[in-house]
């Protein structure tokens, strides 16, 4: 039975990877077209159906408002405002640079939550771990190259929203452990949504959308990271997480076939050595976390 369920959720991950991945590309895509806060407005409003459904599936769905009612909701809403200014910042990246160097710089999340685990909650990390952080970093400035001819500040923007994303996770352990996980994804998309508008009505004007090409892929993006959200917490539900988190840097190796069949990319000098290291450093990470469980 377990290892039936630890297959199931594995195939739930690697579908959320890849439904991430192809909401990547339609993201750069249409980033020729409209501007990233429209496009975050978009995902995030579009992408409160997918919690709806989350809801309905863990049978927890009601038209009781008072039943979606959490003792930390401004928390709960904190962390979907993170979540908007991490969606801005991945968006911002897909649209200055390679989907394959994006999806590795991202892995630095992992590096961030040890982090924050220390700053936020005191939690001890020893040498190990350090060793992890500080190989990860030196990944990812390998990749960006700070002083060099290649340096772009747009590769900051994906370590931006790694952090981020690092916050939102990480501040999961302040909430009761009875609380649902569907609620606070229903509150983190709301959050989102409304954190996403308000940017967007203060720094743009929105373009109309007249292309229906453009609006099913609007629609195809929205649902791609709503439900590979959905799909990514049925997972660690159904799994440990020392289970699946290697599986995520299936993403980087799913980015590059995608960067370079669609968009021609073709970035290996860019991405090695400092991918191995992060991929190194994210393993290193999971083997100390299965190793203080076992």
């Amino acid at each position: 039975m377990g290892f039936t369920s630890n297959f199931k959720a594995i195939a739930f991950c690697l579908i959320a990877i890849m439904l991430f991945d192809l909401m990547a590309v339609q993201v750069r895509y249409l980033s020729n077209y409209f501007s990233v806060q429209e496009l975050s407005v978009y995902r995030n409003i579009l992408g409160v159906l997918p919690s709806i459904l989350l809801l309905i599936y863990n049978k927890e769905f009601t038209l009781k408002l008072e039943n979606y009612k959490i003792p930390q909701w401004r928390l709960a809403f904190i962390r979907g405002l993170f979540v908007a200014v991490a969606q801005y910042l991945f968006y911002t990246a897909l649209s200055k640079l390679e989907l394959a160097t994006v999806s590795a710089l991202g892995q630095t999340n992992a590096l961030f939550v040890v982090i924050l685990a220390v700053l936020m909650y005191k939690e001890v990390v020893k040498f190990w771990r350090w060793a992890a952080v500080f190989i990860g970093f030196l990944g990812a400035i390998l990749i960006i190259s700070p002083g060099s001819e290649s340096f772009s500040f747009g590769g900051l923007f994906p370590v931006g929203a790694a952090l981020c994303y690092a916050v939102s996770m990480v501040t999961l352990r302040s909430f009761d452990k009875s609380t649902s996980t569907s609620i606070l994804y229903l509150y983190s998309a709301i959050a989102a949504a409304i954190g996403a508008i308000i940017y967007a009505v203060i720094t743009i004007n929105f373009s109309p959308v007249t292309n229906y090409n453009h609006l099913f892929i609007i629609l195809t993006m929205s649902l791609c990271g709503g439900f590979g959200v959905v799909f990514l917490m049925v997972a660690y539900r159904s799994a440990p997480a020392a289970v699946l988190a290697p599986f995520s840097f299936f993403g980087i190796l799913n980015a590059y076939a995608l960067g370079w069949f669609i968009f021609g990319e073709a970035p290996i000098d860019d991405l090695f050595p400092g991918a191995l290291l992060i991929i190194g450093s994210g393993l290193i990470i999971i083997w100390r976390e299965q190793s203080n469980k076992a």
